[in-house]
């Protein structure tokens, strides 16, 4: 019996030490500044304890949609040019808010029939109408439409959440926001820089290696004059400013650049801040392999020709093709080295599906949350001091061992968030207080069990394992319940009720430990020092 508890005991102390560990580490020094800044680097606080942003994203999905029927436009002028098929005209006549639907003119009538069939086999999801003088339109069905609309919200989750990641901010939420549709949630606790991280949340970064054809040119008016009046089909014109370099001031310059990418931002399988020759900040890239090829096919018919990095359509670096490269490039300019990072960090992310705007942007202050933490810390003491002197009042000596367990319960409560990285959040610490409350109904189930198999006569030891026995199925049913219950608040809640969920949860399960196993170890121990026969104070 003594060995058997001898072992308990050693359990319950190697738990509550790596518990404890799991509050505070291994400080820097072990004085109250030292373990005071190793428990808040182990601590993490939620928005609403340690202040930071909170943004609502609006997702503009018709850019994802106009990019979708850009590919369609692209690939339908190709099928057409295969089959012969003449036409005078393929736009989106209003790319603003139909961006869904494409019109052809100019087709003859004797080419109906085939523009028909070429359609309804490469463009299932979408639906053709004739109008009036042979023209067609062509109409993105709705179930498709809504699809991609739904895809590109989560590709900008993903993409945003990747970004955010990448700068070390601690706990973020990034999530749909259920109250508008195509928005975002996105809620950054801790944050100094609001301005840089929706800069880097924002941008696009979409990297396009293409071919340079003609520039740079002073503006628009120029490129055009200086390409007969009449820029070629497959030839856009970007702006760029790489003549800053020279001349030491920023100088738009205008680019004439091929339509169609060599190898563009998909294929990139890495990018990182590095220097040029010079010793100047710039990005270097890596290609996937199948990019690589394309790459290294593409330069090795161009040599001699000029190649274009486009990044967001906007030329940031022209040079000479010297030789064939094969899988990957250096991004120079003007850029600061903080510039070159974020940067990098968007390519490697990848680019958003569409462009977004704020719509909502809210800052807490850590002054609040500090408030918080010293009022919920205020009520958890006054609380937890009033709920042991009560049952040191109404148990006796038997109080102890429910306290114990109390203190031990908070512990490994806060161990948990320490060792999981979980948040703690303002709800949180209702579920903390809840967890305490439900820790002293255990401890009451179990004494007044005892109790009333003392009050039948029962020795000590009996009525000790009788009341632990006939406790143990309620307190198992209560917690049991709640913890589905929280459960469910955590699948279908949000970023505080999700805390809330979890600091229940584990409270919940370290309290099954502290109030049956604990507190009946506790009981063993002082049963063992009593003679046969002594009464027990509860």
């Amino acid at each position: 019996m003594k060995k058997n508890l001898l072992g308990k005991t050693i359990f319950i102390v190697v738990v509550v030490l790596a518990f404890a560990f799991g509050i505070v580490g291994i400080p820097r020094t072990w004085d109250a500044k030292g373990l005071a800044e190793s428990i808040q680097s182990r601590i993490h606080l939620g928005l609403d304890l340690k202040g930071g942003t909170h943004l609502i994203l609006q997702v503009v999905v018709n850019d994802a949609v106009k990019s979708e029927s850009d590919r369609v436009i692209e690939r339908l002028k190709e099928e057409l040019r295969k089959a012969n098929i003449v036409y005078a005209e393929m736009r989106l006549p209003d790319e603003k808010n139909e961006p869904e639907r494409i019109e052809i003119g100019g087709v003859a009538p004797e080419s109906s029939g085939e523009l028909r069939r070429i359609v309804t086999e490469t463009l299932p999801d979408w639906d053709m109408t004739s109008g009036v003088e042979n023209r067609w339109t062509l109409r993105m069905k709705p179930q498709p439409l809504a699809l991609l609309k739904e895809r590109s919200v989560q590709q900008a989750i993903e993409t945003i959440r990747s970004r955010v990641d990448s700068l070390g901010v601690s706990e973020p939420v990034i999530q749909e926001h259920g109250l508008g549709q195509y928005q975002i949630l996105v809620q950054l606790p801790g944050v100094d820089d609001p301005a840089r991280v929706k800069d880097i949340m924002q941008s696009t970064a979409l990297l396009e290696i293409r071919q340079s054809l003609g520039g740079p040119y002073a503006s628009e008016q120029e490129a055009v004059a200086a390409n007969g009046g009449i820029l070629p089909a497959d030839a856009v014109l970007l702006r760029g400013s790489t003549s800053a370099r020279r001349d030491g001031g920023p100088q738009e310059e205008w680019y004439l650049i091929s339509r169609a990418s060599a190898v563009a931002g998909q294929e990139l399988r890495d990018a990182r801040a590095t220097r040029d020759e010079y010793g100047r900040p710039a990005v270097s890239f890596d290609l996937t392999g199948e990019g690589g090829r394309r790459f290294f096919a593409f330069t090795s018919a161009h040599v001699g020709d000029n190649l274009a990095v486009v990044l967001d359509n906007r030329v940031v670096e022209v040079a000479r093709i010297e030789e064939p490269i094969r899988d990957s490039g250096r991004i120079t300019g003007t850029f600061t080295e903080q510039q070159t990072r974020d940067l990098a960090l968007k390519l490697r992310s990848g680019a958003l599906p569409a462009s977004i705007q704020y719509r909502e942007e809210r800052t807490v202050g850590p002054s609040l949350g500090a408030d918080s933490i010293k009022d919920g810390v205020k009520a958890a003491i006054i609380g937890l001091v009033a709920v042991m002197g009560f049952m040191l009042l109404y148990y006796h000596w038997a109080g102890i061992n429910a306290n114990v367990g109390l203190l031990l319960n908070l512990v490994i409560l806060l161990g948990f968030l320490g060792l999981s990285g979980a948040t703690l959040t303002l709800p949180g610490i209702a579920g903390v207080i809840l967890t305490v409350g439900m820790g002293v109904d255990s401890n009451v189930l179990i004494f007044e069990r005892i109790r009333e198999e003392l009050r039948s006569g029962k020795t000590a030891p009996s009525a000790v394992e009788q009341g632990f026995s006939r406790a143990w199925l309620t307190i198992v049913d209560t917690h049991v319940t709640t913890i589905v219950s929280a459960a469910i608040l955590f699948i279908f809640g949000t970023g505080p009720v999700r805390g809330f969920a979890v600091t229940l949860t584990f409270g919940l399960l370290a309290n099954l430990f502290t109030a049956v196993f604990v507190s009946r170890v506790i009981f063993d121990a002082i049963l063992q020092r009593k003679e046969r026969g002594a009464a027990l104070s509860i």
